[in-house]
């Protein structure tokens, strides 16, 4: 039963638990995020680099694929460095409501973005090889434009309702949020207030973005994957199917993690699990894209080597 309004002391700044252990397990998380985060800036920013300086990836599949990198920059570094700065040190894990809405904020702009970028990379693929002689009139540079600004602009307003509702919620209690970031899920369970319409908001606007998204992707790879099997060669089916494998890997990732955290009407149970997925599609993820694009792409590691050869004969 709740307490009478004039008796509640309202939160003003919230403690970010983050992952609480001994002094000893600490410092190898420290440094395991650490890594993982200067890996996520070193191996974007290469690929961005690679991309921008070399004529020969400048297509539509590549521009979009530096929006990815620009965007996992941004994804990890919203939450790695605050979440460094309170290992060891309680000033470090304090942040404030509002800080702590302009996170919650911010984190599911760039999450959504993500799905919208993924699936315009998607129908990037059923052009190329569904419809190859009216690839570039298609997917012409206006086209990519378009479909990168509405996924910005879609990721941007997705965000909105919930936080506006989160925003009306009232903190009144215990301030510490049991995650290393402000995530609408550890946020609910210390609201003193009726939860429930703002669950079902976030259940709706998730749902939707979901949707919308893999919908477009599903369809895209149904396509490809019919127009695949009518090649009569192997070898060419192989070649023409090589091209998706990459962005496949991607979308397998981060859409399994998504619909795990967040296409759920109730606070999930398990606190722990959470941070341990959370960790899985906001640090291990922007790890993982630029390597899987990287290691698998002839094109981008030609398009290394040769500036790698060009900086070496200088």
């Amino acid at each position: 039963m709740q307490s009478p309004r004039e008796n509640w002391t309202f939160v003003t700044e919230f403690v970010l638990v983050g992952f609480t252990g001994t002094q000893e397990g600490q410092l190898p998380l420290f440094g395991f995020f650490l890594i993982m985060y200067l890996l996520t800036l070193m191996e974007n920013g290469i690929l961005v680099l690679v991309v921008a300086t070399e004529r020969r990836l400048h297509t539509p599949m590549y521009f979009f694929l530096i929006h990815l990198s620009f965007l996992d920059i941004w994804y990890t570094s919203l939450t790695v460095p605050k979440m460094l700065s309170g290992f060891g040190h309680p000033a470090g894990q304090m942040i404030s409501y509002s800080a702590c809405l302009t996170q919650l904020y911010l984190f599911t702009f760039l999450g959504s973005t993500e799905c919208f970028l993924l699936a315009a990379m998607a129908y990037d693929r059923y052009v190329a090889i569904c419809v190859p002689l009216r690839y570039q009139e298609i997917v012409d540079r206006d086209t990519c434009l378009l479909l990168a600004i509405g996924s910005w602009l879609a990721g941007f307003l997705t965000p909105v309702l919930p936080v506006y509702f989160m925003s009306q919620l009232t903190f009144c209690g215990p301030n510490v949020i049991d995650h290393f970031f402000c995530d609408a899920s550890p946020l609910l369970v210390l609201s003193c207030t009726d939860i429930s319409l703002k669950e079902s908001v976030d259940f709706l606007v998730s749902l939707l973005v979901l949707l919308i998204s893999s919908s477009v992707i599903i369809m895209s790879y149904v396509h490809i994957i019919t127009t695949v099997l009518k090649i009569n060669s192997l070898v060419g089916q192989q070649r023409a199917f090589s091209t998706c494998t990459a962005h496949l890997m991607v979308v397998a990732v981060f859409y399994g993690t998504l619909f795990f955290m967040y296409v759920r009407i109730k606070v999930a149970s398990s606190i722990n699990l959470n941070k341990v997925v959370s960790v899985f599609y906001a640090i291990v993820t922007p790890v993982l894209n630029p390597l899987i694009y990287s290691l698998r792409n002839t094109e981008v590691k030609a398009a290394l080597y040769r500036i790698i050869s060009r900086k070496s004969q200088l």
